[in-house]
């Protein structure tokens, strides 16, 4: 998918909702256990609903690693039934790797290839080399972890080096490195205040905005201060969607708050 291709779905859908994966067995409802594969069963339905007003699924890795072998295969069928059904639906595999890179572009072959994801979120901490085997795949993005909206945060992130934050001063290196322009940035949303300052250092960069709803996030003041001609922002919900409902109409439930967030975001895109 290209940049161009994502801000057509964000300007037809008018929506820029991206729908977080995170399935835990103990919280999906309980009839779907009886399936062969309740993951990808829960998935589908919910991906069914709300495939209209969403522009991406972000399925976070470690919720499917952490069932191994069938884990792993729920996944692979998640993507596979978006490709096929959804094309137009941008795809994010919140994996949050970096490694040396040789390492790296086996983690980039395995996202972008194998399973043919659109996008990866990847860790900053290793440098260019660890990043630039992500960025060198055409019409993929690798979305960089810039300031994240957990607790310990700014235990890193927000230190003051000679010249600022050390948070900017990632991004504004990972602009130094090879194909930059497909850089997105993790933003968390618990973090609205900052957006002003990324905005000058990436004026035109999409960012992946986490911790709406149930982290607290506010996306009145997200956009605010984030949103560009283009949109500019992928706002992440997770636990405030998928388990909105826990019988047999769940995917209903997830529906309806998705709609909400969707009812919201066209108001805020036609100011």
């Amino acid at each position: 998918m290209t940049k161009q291709e994502l801000i057509s779905q964000i300007q037809q859908k008018k929506s820029f909702l991206c729908i977080g994966l995170d399935v835990d067995l103990e919280k999906i409802p309980p009839h779907l256990l009886q399936e062969e594969d309740p993951i990808f069963e829960f998935n589908k339905q919910i991906i069914d609903a709300t495939h209209h007003l969403a522009v991406a699924y972000k399925p976070n890795i470690a919720f499917y690693e952490a069932y191994g072998l069938k884990g792993w295969k729920a996944l692979e069928n998640t993507i596979n039934y978006i490709n096929k059904n959804y094309p137009e639906v941008f795809t994010i595999a919140d994996a949050k790797r970096g490694d040396i890179g040789n390492t790296s572009t086996m983690y980039a072959k395995a996202f972008f290839k194998d399973l043919n994801f659109d996008s990866v979120t990847v860790a900053p901490y290793m440098g260019s080399d660890s990043v630039e085997p992500f960025l060198a795949f055409k019409n993929k993005f690798t979305i960089l972890l810039a300031l994240t909206s957990n607790k310990g945060g700014l235990d890193f992130q927000g230190l003051k080096t000679e010249k600022e934050e050390l948070y900017k001063e990632v991004i504004k290196t990972a602009l130094t490195w090879k194909n930059a322009e497909n850089l997105m940035f993790v933003v968390g949303a618990t973090k609205a205040e900052y957006f002003t300052e990324i905005r000058k250092i990436v004026p035109n960069h999409f960012l992946l905005v986490p911790g709406i709803g149930a982290q607290g996030g506010n996306l009145q003041n997200v956009c605010k201060y984030g949103l560009t001609k283009d949109c500019g922002l992928l706002i992440n919900s997770s636990r405030g969607i998928i388990y909105a409902g826990n019988d047999e109409n769940f995917a209903e439930a997830a529906q309806e708050e998705a709609y909400k967030l969707q009812q919201e975001m066209e108001q805020i895109l036609l100011k």
